[in-house]
Parts: structure tokens; C-alpha cells; sequence
């Protein structure tokens, strides 16, 4: 998903519970995986693998682990199993961040927090919190001091000034901006929408770094 992740692992089974109709995990020409299909499930002998050091681990890349239908329990297992391996960089993604904070235990020192925002509209093909929640829950924990960046992926339709205010008010670290990849039918800006945006945050200061499947809105 990022060339600056150096590994991924998943600790949990079952079907994401938010549903994005755009999902990469059940849009392969095989199907959804039988690992990932199903009621939510924590795999226990994941928690016995060995992390090493000195390396960038995507936490739970095929699910959310901080959906609220993860139990505590669980997501105190997988955090756990992190702080056993504390010379690694960790990578938590969520449309969720708002329950991170909440947790009675911390996320690893070092570790990289970020969430999905793909437009400052509503989303009508997710079961997700609305990006405006995702995208605020994200920037309290940022003045935790926390790292956190945004992924704008798929880029759906949207609002220029809005959503460039959103993106700005995060004050992430960085942002990754990328489009459907899958043909999933989803409503597209234009070039001149993307290009617009992207002028507004790097004259805001903000560190983008374009996936190479923007390109083909940009054309």
C-alpha cells in the first residue's frame, strides 16, 4: 500500500466491519480471501511471531483494528505483541482514531497514526464515521504527540476550500493522496479539483506524497 512500509501483519480475521465498497481485500480477481471473510476473529498464533527490529510494520493492513466491533481485549493483545519488538516503527491505520485515545493502553512510542479521509462529503458506500469525525479525532491525537498522516485514497468528489481546510487543521506529518484503482465506479473529481487541492496544501505548507495511480486523474 506504501513503498515506505518495509512490512505488513495481521493479527485478526473476518470482514472488516466498515464495509467500504471500494476495498482492495474483497476486489481480487480470486475473490475475498477465506481469511478475511466472515464475523471478525483474532488469530493467536500471529501473536507469537517475531517483529525483529529496525523495521516499518502496517499493523492489521487487511482489517480496522480500532473498529468499534474489535474487542478491547483484542486490540490490547495486538498492541502488546508491538511493545515485545519496541525497535520497530509501527503503522496504525484506522477510520476509527477517535477510540485510540481511549484505550487503557498506549500505542508503542514511535508509532505512526493515520486515517482515511476521501472526501469532506459524506460517504454513501462506507459504514465508516464520517471523514469530519475521522479527520478532528485525528488531530487531538496528533497534539498528543502523537505522528499522524492522512491518506486520501480514493480521492472521491469533493470541495476544494473544505477540504483543504480539513487536511490543514490535522496538521499531519504527511499526506498520501491516491485514486480508485479498481474501477469501482465511485464518483471522480476533476484534474483540475486535485490540482487545485494540492496547490492549496503545499502552499500550506503540507508534505504530499502522490501514489502513482493519481496520475491517471491528473492526465
Amino acid at each position: 500500500m506504501y513503498d515506505w512500509v518495509t512490512h505488513m501483519h495481521a493479527h485478526l480475521g473476518g470482514e472488516c466491519p466498515h464495509r467500504c465498497s471500494y476495498c482492495y481485500v474483497g476486489r481480487s480477481r480470486f475473490g475475498r480471501p477465506e481469511r478475511y471473510s466472515g464475523p471478525l476473529r483474532l488469530v493467536e498464533d500471529e501473536l507469537r511471531v517475531r517483529y525483529g527490529r529496525g523495521r516499518t510494520i502496517f499493523i492489521e493492513h487487511m482489517n480496522d483494528l480500532f473498529a468499534k466491533e474489535v474487542p478491547g481485549a483484542w486490540i490490547l493483545d495486538i498492541l502488546d505483541h508491538c511493545w515485545k519488538y519496541p525497535e520497530n516503527t509501527y503503522v496504525f491505520q484506522t477510520k476509527n482514531p477517535s477510540r485510540i485515545p481511549r484505550l487503557s493502553a498506549p500505542v508503542p512510542p514511535g508509532s505512526i497514526i493515520g486515517t482515511t479521509i476521501e472526501t469532506n462529503r459524506p460517504i454513501p458506500c462506507s459504514l465508516a464515521p464520517l471523514t469530519t469525525s475521522r479527520a478532528s479525532a485525528l488531530g487531538d491525537i496528533g497534539l498528543q504527540g502523537y505522528r499522524t498522516f492522512l491518506t486520501i485514497e480514493p480521492i472521491l468528489d469533493f470541495d476544494v476550500d473544505p477540504l483543504a481546510e480539513m487536511v490543514i487543521g490535522v496538521k499531519p506529518e504527511f499526506i498520501n493522496i491516491g485514486a480508485d484503482s479498481k474501477g469501482c465506479g465511485l464518483p471522480e473529481p476533476s484534474a483540475e479539483k486535485v490540482a487545485s487541492l494540492i496547490s492549496s496544501l503545499q502552499d500550506a505548507g503540507v508534505v504530499i506524497r502522490k501514489k502513482v495511480n493519481l496520475g491517471r486523474l491528473l492526465r
